[in-house]
């Protein structure tokens, strides 16, 4: 049996609609349709135009030859909320916005950290969809919520005019029982939270229900067609898309974030693990996904837009390629620090990092990206490292997936740093891992995780970075993060 199915996948930076065949030894893409996503800032709140992004998820679907379901996947915590009568009362906020400042510290007074962490199993990060909805407690935007739909459960509502949660992405919300995987109501009502706006949970894999042509403007060739509620967080369709032969791996979803971790059967809810960053999301098939967020490509991502607003830096390959000849770990700086949240000049910000912590700032622009790379391959070693002490696994390799999968100086520097090889691609597993679990659920022979990633395996290519290097260099750029 082979299917052609419909994958959505709507990144931070930008979002695309691939065409995707599936069958016993096969796994073809064809991208047929890519588009950028670029939030708005109005009245001084930080918006996703999520009219825009719906538009161009169904002019992509249009272009899709006869496809047999469609499935949508897009970053976490983000969220739109219906009134009484399904309509979406206001654009969506990013989780870049400043309206969560102070938040976290607010809730820990009403629930100590270490009890949110024993329910959800959720690192308390700042833009949690949980504090997102305490910083709107009063306003008329709530009060008039009957329904909270995270991005990807949005189009497909109004794709279908079906309502619910998918269980990966609603993992991520600090809301969801760790251990039921369900709702925690009791946290909710300690939040202020009215826990009838959350809605039932879906697992990865069910119909969410037919598609209605004409509510979504698109072909009746379409009508009727099932969306499927795949992994609908994209870190979990990418996870599911690793082409791991074995428990030993560590996994490098990289994009905008890196998620950093190992996929277990239980999660780690010890205090260690909470110190040390780490959150435990629900992967498919019963699977936790136990990983640390690191800032990822965001921080390249912002110096590029920066150098091209004015009018330089659009060549990253030649500019990848001249950093590469730079003197390696220069400067270093630690991703993760709360100065590199928010969009803006990025390089001035890094440079103002580096003397912070008494080292010489990057001089050139060749110079920042090698910054850039090395800090982020430093952050992928402290993550990786820590993944396996709080699991328990030995690391043997790490699978690093996603657009940071084609960046061939950060897989070199990451394998350097971690010390074992670096298995880099697919480029496009969140994709193919959206693609995969339509296709298990339209009757594809895709029993189990091993299966989906067996086809991986046979049909993707996958680029092997072994380690070179003496690993003590990188102790000593790890002592200057420490400064930080």
């Amino acid at each position: 049996m082979t299917v052609v199915v419909a994958a959505v996948d709507l990144g931070a930076s930008g979002g695309r609609v691939v065409e995707c065949r599936v069958g016993a030894g096969i796994l073809d893409l064809n991208p047929v349709h890519r588009f950028p996503n670029r939030p708005v800032l109005a009245g001084g709140t930080l918006h996703w135009d999520v009219l825009s992004l719906f538009a161009e998820l169904t002019k992509g679907l249009g272009a899709v030859h006869d496809p047999a379901a469609v499935g949508i996947d897009s970053w976490a915590v983000d969220h739109g909320l219906l009134d009484a009568a399904g309509a979406l009362i206001s654009n969506p906020v990013h989780y870049r916005d400043r309206r969560t400042a102070g938040v976290r510290e607010q809730v820990s007074e009403w629930v100590p950290d270490g009890q949110m962490w024993a329910i959800t199993g959720i690192q308390p990060l700042p833009f949690n969809t949980s504090y997102q909805l305490v910083a709107m407690a009063g306003s008329p935007a709530i009060e008039a919520a009957s329904a909270l739909l995270l991005l990807p459960d949005l189009m497909g509502y109004w794709l279908t005019g079906e309502v619910g949660a998918e269980l990966t992405n609603a993992s991520t919300t600090q809301l969801l029982d760790a251990r039921t995987r369900g709702w925690s109501v009791d946290l909710a009502r300690r939040l202020g939270i009215r826990p009838e706006i959350l809605p039932p949970i879906r697992q990865p894999g069910t119909i969410v229900g037919p598609l209605r042509a004409e509510a979504a403007s698109l072909p009746l060739s379409l009508d009727g067609i099932p969306v499927v509620a795949v992994a609908s967080h994209d870190t979990a369709s990418a996870v599911a898309a690793v082409p791991a032969a074995g428990p030993d791996v560590a996994y490098i979803s990289c994009g905008t974030w890196s998620l950093v971790g190992i996929e277990l059967s239980a999660p780690v809810l010890s205090d260690e693990a909470r110190l040390a960053g780490f959150t435990n999301e629900a992967g498919i098939d019963g699977t936790v996904r136990f990983q640390r967020n690191v800032a990822g490509l965001w921080l390249l991502q912002e110096c590029l837009r920066t150098w091209q607003a004015l009018g330089e830096g659009r060549d990253l390959e030649g500019l990848l390629q001249r950093a590469a000849a730079q003197p390696a770990r220069a400067a270093v700086v630690d991703p993760d620090h709360a100065v590199f949240l928010a969009p803006g000049d990025m390089p001035s910000r890094l440079a103002a990092r580096c003397r912070a912590t008494g080292q010489q700032p990057p001089a050139t622009r060749e110079a920042t990206v090698r910054c850039v790379i090395d800090s982020l391959a430093l952050a992928h070693r402290r993550a990786v490292r820590s993944a396996g002490a709080l699991s328990g696994v030995r690391v043997a390799a790490v699978h690093l997936v996603g657009g940071g999968a084609a960046n061939n100086m950060l897989c070199q520097q990451t394998a350097d740093a971690c010390g074992v090889p670096v298995l880099a691609g697919p480029v496009e597993a969140t994709a193919i891992g959206n693609a995969l679990v339509q296709a298990r659920a339209l009757g594809v022979d895709l029993p189990d995780l091993e299966a989906m990633r067996r086809l991986v395996r046979g049909s993707q290519q996958v680029r092997r970075y072994g380690p070179s290097g003496d690993p003590s260099r990188w102790d000593a750029a790890e002592a200057l993060i420490g400064q930080t």
